[in-house]
């Protein structure tokens, strides 16, 4: 498949190495890692006009000054990468296998929100609940707030999480504390924001693709037996906190910018004017196309196909919606597109676009990969892996986004009341 890191992608990260414990900046090329800090402290960067002196950019803990900077000085810093990272000599100095590195959460991050988005995800939910869409689903992008604590970096374990909840084929049961008999993965695409908005402001839609720093692929872990029976009538709390994973490294919007392309989704009633996009129609959204497989046992079962492109409420909407109020924005803010269900069906006719376990629930959706691969939820040992790719229309490049993936790990034992 080749590597997703080409020098038409050059996505950030933080990386550690066993010789430098130090976390800094990273951009990742072909295998390996290129340490930002060292090219910085060599002065590549100190003509760029708007780039910090002082050699304290790169050498931070997170990305959030660089991707505060202005535009145009992150574009040109990428215009730096790929003139000086071809160079065999400037390469050798610099790179370090990426097998070596140690990845971490890339940003510092204030605010976590999570959407609700796909048309298909939303009928099937509601057809599993015996409940109609609601109303203001096709007004306003649904979304909730997360828990920052929550997030963490592909390669990260997720322990199965305990809840509250009855055991789904007893209604007379009484509730009880214990680990989920249910736990799925949701196949999203994550945003990293890149510039602030003050409060009270309100953000034109218009500027969303400024404040948008990148991409990343982006797993909101989800137990459905305790998510069901906590959701009236507040939403999703425990049944979400378990782990939202993101892949390592920010694929950026400068590097996107040739994969931008028209949504395939017809919006029924308009959009609200706030929430109309009145940039070109053909540059709304994203082409990424991503995959979500399971390895069990060794063995590795393809359970999702799906495209950014095929949401209904496209990731510049949510943006606005999401600072519409006059919450304000902060720098390392990420949202999540929520899951990217589509209404691809294979050549079997099931339904390869569900995006999470749950909706294979539905017979319409196609019951004999589900026989044949006895995937129905998570069970500990299973690794969920997603991953992303584009393609560069004015180049013909293909990259992407690396892993995103995770172990589920057994339930730790719950306390019990000493007397």
């Amino acid at each position: 498949m080749g590597t997703p890191f080409p020098i038409d992608n050059l996505p950030y990260g933080i990386i550690t190495t066993p010789e430098n414990p130090t976390r800094r900046c990273a951009t990742a090329f072909e295998t390996d890692a290129i340490d930002l800090s060292a090219l910085e402290r060599d002065g590549f960067f100190k003509s760029i006009p708007g780039f910090p002196p002082g050699g304290d950019v790169f050498s931070q803990s997170t990305l959030n000054t660089f991707a505060a900077l202005p535009t145009a000085t992150r574009a040109q810093v990428r215009a730096v990468l790929t003139a000086e990272l071809v160079k065999p000599d400037t390469r050798k100095k610099y790179a370090v296998p990426l097998d070596t590195v140690t990845n971490h959460f890339p940003m510092e991050t204030r605010n976590f929100s999570d959407f609700y988005c796909s048309l298909e995800h939303t009928q099937n939910c509601c057809t599993l609940t015996s409940r109609p869409i609601p109303e203001n689903w096709f007004y306003t992008p649904s979304v909730y707030n997360g828990r920052t604590s929550s997030l963490r970096v592909s390669g990260t374990p997720i322990v199965r999480p305990h809840g509250v909840f009855r055991t789904p084929s007893s209604e007379q049961e009484e509730p009880a504390f214990r680990p989920s008999e249910r736990f799925d993965f949701e196949l999203e695409v994550g945003v990293f924001l890149s510039r602030p908005l003050a409060p009270g402001e309100i953000l034109d839609i218009a500027h969303a693709p400024e404040y948008i720093f990148g991409l990343v692929i982006l797993n909101d872990w989800s137990a459905r037996d305790i998510q069901m029976f906590e959701m009236p009538p507040l939403g999703p709390f425990h049944g979400k906190g378990a782990g939202t994973t993101v892949s390592a490294w920010v694929v950026t919007t400068e590097a996107l910018e040739g994969c931008l392309c028209g949504s395939t989704k017809v919006q029924s009633p308009k959009p609200l004017p706030h929430l109309t996009y009145r940039g070109v129609d053909d540059e709304a959204t994203w082409d990424v196309e991503l995959t979500a497989k399971v390895i069990r046992n060794g063995k590795s079962y393809l359970v999702t196909e799906t495209n950014l492109n095929e949401l209904y409420w496209t990731p510049y909407q949510q943006l606005a919606h999401l600072a519409s109020a006059g919450e304000g924005l902060s720098t390392g803010d990420i949202f999540g597109t929520g899951t990217l269900t589509s209404a691809r069906r294979n050549a079997n006719g099931e339904n390869s676009g569900i995006a999470c376990l749950l909706e294979r629930q539905l017979p319409q959706n196609g019951l004999r990969s589900m026989q044949e691969d006895g995937i129905s939820y998570l069970e500990d040992g299973d690794e969920v892996i997603m991953e992303g790719w584009c393609v560069n229309r004015a180049t013909g490049a293909r990259f992407g986004f690396g892993e995103c993936s995770g172990v589920v790990l057994p339930a730790l034992e719950a306390p019990t009341t000493s007397v």
